[in-house]
């Protein structure tokens, strides 16, 4: 059986990111990372949180062995998601899922 193919991360506009960001500003985090750093069950966690939201923000905790925004560049990229932003030790993340019904998918401008 072949894999389906692996996306890239979507690419966002300076307006498109400002828009994010003001939805997100009301979520909680959904995903933690913690000493263990990055590991594949995390991975795995943040990318079932994405197929069902779309737009996550993900807790950086105190002993993460990495330097924050390094490591949320570095989940982004592991979970084919665009990093949004990194305000403290909360990082943003993004990607579509056309499979989401149209009234729960977030809807992007231009």
């Amino acid at each position: 059986m072949a894999k389906p193919k692996k996306k890239k991360a979507p690419q966002l506009s300076p307006a498109q990111i400002r828009h994010l960001r003001g939805l997100a500003h009301h979520l909680k985090p959904l995903a933690m990372l913690g000493r263990e750093g990055i590991t594949m069950s995390q991975i795995t966690a943040v990318e079932e949180v994405l197929d069902a939201h779309e737009l996550v923000k993900v807790k950086i905790q105190e002993n993460f062995p990495d330097d924050r925004k390094e490591g949320s560049a570095a989940l982004a990229l592991k979970c084919r998601a665009a990093l949004v932003q990194v305000i403290g030790r909360i990082c943003l993340l993004y990607r579509p899922n056309p499979d989401l019904p149209a009234e729960r998918r977030v809807h992007l401008p231009g």
